[in-house]
């Protein structure tokens, strides 16, 4: 049976999503939502194989690629070699795989001499203990805490947290506008493509299982975040977390404040990548992390050798 792929779409969303719950995953792409926000700058597309699994074909800078299929964990070497199968005999290309998972990698525990699994080390996610990011416990946090309470002080009754819905977009895409024209022209392509997946989220987000919320000064959005759960792992995945930089204690604030209102009882926090971006990196040690979600890149050494 040939594999149907097509773009992912927001319609497409209720049906894919159960597809994600179906083995252990602690990465960001366990959530669905990630697909799609990064549809257009991956070209991500989809197919669904025997209605058991999801197979991926994505490229970037005309380079074909795929991720591991979505399916149970005792049918993942069956579905491997399936998009393996696809690559090679459709696509006349080896396969690879970008941003793998820990555990699928391991369960798969392919042979050295034919495929190369390498880590993607600056592509690894940070893991969060829930209950500290939401209480700022401990003296390892006590600076966030600081700054959280230096935020309130200044702006209190000024201030309020918001949960957003699809009425709040105007909202949200006037704050995008002043944050994107803040960064300038020279910056990355990425960038670019992230706001244009946040304007399909916010034009699409009754189709989706989405949580959002926002943080106003004094009637003006300041701040919002997107974020989604992975019910299986009890993990909230922040998606998008922007605030006003010139605002001291505001990205503390909302980043504590998305997970007090939008998910107060998810055990693991997953605030995806540093992108290899060494600010970023600090940036995110700082918050404690309780452990990382290892991702991984599969390089299949010869056609037709699997």
């Amino acid at each position: 049976m040939s594999l149907d792929f097509r773009p992912v779409r927001a319609k497409d969303i209720d049906m894919m999503e159960p597809y994600f719950s179906l083995r252990p995953n602690k990465t960001c792409d366990s959530a669905c939502l990630e697909s799609f926000l990064w549809q257009k700058y991956y070209n991500v597309n989809f197919a669904v194989s025997d209605g058991r699994a999801i197979q991926w074909r994505m490229s970037l800078n005309g380079e074909a690629f795929s991720a591991l299929p979505m399916c149970r964990e005792e049918e993942l070497h069956h579905y491997f070699f399936e998009i393996v199968h696809y690559f090679n005999e459709e696509l006349h290309l080896p396969l690879k795989i970008f941003l793998a998972d820990e555990e699928g990698t391991k369960y798969l525990d392919l042979d050295p001499e034919k495929y190369e699994v390498t880590e993607q080390e600056d592509s690894k996610d940070y893991l969060y203990d829930g209950d500290a990011m939401r209480n700022l416990s401990g003296k390892k946090l006590h600076k966030k805490k600081n700054h959280v309470n230096a935020f309130i002080k200044e702006y209190e009754g000024r201030c309020e947290y918001r949960k957003l819905c699809c009425s709040d977009r105007q909202d949200v895409w006037q704050f995008l506008d002043l944050w994107r024209e803040q960064k300038g022209s020279d910056v990355e392509e990425q960038l670019d493509y992230e706001v244009e997946g946040i304007h399909e989220i916010l034009k699409n987000c009754f189709n989706l299982n989405v949580r959002m919320g926002g943080i106003y000064i004094d009637g003006n959005m300041e701040a919002f975040s997107i974020g989604s759960y992975n019910s299986l792992e009890k993990m909230a995945v922040i998606h998008i977390e922007k605030a006003n930089p010139e605002i001291r204690g505001l990205y503390q604030f909302i980043n504590q404040q998305f997970l007090v209102h939008e998910f107060p009882d998810a055990v693991l926090i997953n605030r995806e990548d540093d992108l290899g971006l060494e600010g970023l990196r600090q940036a995110k040690m700082s918050y404690n992390p309780v452990g990382f979600a290892r991702k991984y890149k599969i390089v299949q050494r010869q056609i037709g050798v699997v």
